[in-house]
């Protein structure tokens, strides 16, 4: 593992989401300067050898508690700066080194036709997909992972869900609404994920109907602790192909206020970083992280946390062991 440093009169060191020469491995660039692509990796909508994309969804209409989630993949970016200089530190190789990773840019639907942006999520995420591609997602509210586990799921077929959030957002509706907290009850009735293979975690919020996930919630977390939900997860999804979704309020407000319906009694950022990293060897088809809402934030800490998160999951899709 190595990290390129730069000289000062080395114009390639410089705004590497334009002028990187190759798409592997780790670079520093001034966290303060450049553009602030995902880790600075290259933007690029060509798909040609990529194995995975980070994919922005600026959409926040589907949320019922505070907005802003539109301003996530900017946020999530520009903390991105803030890592991009090394490799994530638990895992014994870069993910980087092994992965040929774009940042694709945002998906583009009229904010004054909101009932069209759904079909137009699957869409790209269908095109990512069929082209043998894995996305990352930054959002955006929640309900984004719902046409996003539409695309995967035409290629996949049922997906095992590993959800991490303060809500179960399994709330029964009937499925003609866009809502961010009824997209996995709508998931499973639809066939899209099974919840028979299917785990939530961190949820604090009363919701009596489980649909079929198992359900572990903030109390049994916080007493069990991280190893035994590693092994939940792992045993519930065993080698199914898997979606892995992160609200950011899975964790506390002191660790994520930027965030549209924040509960307390939540984690720290070090037992999502933990959670994550325990379930390398899974077969991930895609993840995302959402719900990041820079106007409720404070000095960039939930940003950063969403960065942090989304770097982790690249180890994951390398394959990786800590």
């Amino acid at each position: 593992m190595s990290i390129d440093k730069p000289s000062p009169a080395t114009a390639s060191f410089s705004d590497l989401a334009f002028t990187r020469s190759s798409p592997y491995g780790t670079q520093a660039e001034p966290t303060y300067a450049g553009a602030t692509s995902f880790l600075r990796r290259r933007y690029s909508k060509d798909l040609d050898g990529v194995d995975v994309a980070v994919i922005g969804v600026p959409f926040d209409v589907a949320t019922t508690g505070r907005p802003g989630t539109r301003f996530g993949p900017r946020a999530i970016r520009a903390a991105s700066t803030m890592l991009a200089w090394c490799p994530p530190y638990a895992w014994e190789s870069d993910p980087l080194d092994k992965l040929h990773v774009i940042d694709w840019g945002d998906v583009f639907f009229d904010s004054g036709n909101i009932a069209a942006a759904p079909a137009l999520i699957r869409e790209t995420y269908r095109g990512i997909s069929n082209a043998g591609v894995k996305p990352l997602t930054l959002g955006g509210d929640h309900f984004i992972s719902y046409p996003i586990l539409q695309a995967l799921a035409e290629k996949h077929g049922p997906l095992s869900l590993i959800h991490f959030d303060a809500h179960s957002d399994t709330w029964a509706d009937d499925g003609e609404r866009i809502d961010h907290g009824t997209m996995f009850y709508q998931a499973a009735k639809t066939g899209i994920v099974d919840p028979s293979r299917s785990i939530q975690l961190g949820m604090r919020t009363f919701n009596a109907e489980k649909h079929g996930y198992e359900v572990l919630d903030a109390r049994w977390l916080h007493r069990h602790g991280i190893a035994a939900a590693v092994a939940a997860i792992k045993a519930r999804v065993g080698d199914s192909p898997c979606y892995l979704s992160f609200d950011i309020d899975f964790l506390d407000p002191s660790c994520a206020p930027g965030t549209g319906t924040p509960v307390v009694g939540g984690f720290d950022s070090h037992t999502a970083l933990e959670c994550i990293r325990g379930l390398a060897g899974i077969r991930l088809t895609g993840a995302d992280v959402v719900e990041v809402s820079p106007p409720f934030d404070h000095a960039e800490i939930t940003a950063l946390a969403g960065a942090s998160i989304a770097h982790e999951m690249l180890g994951l899709f390398a394959g990786n062991s800590r």
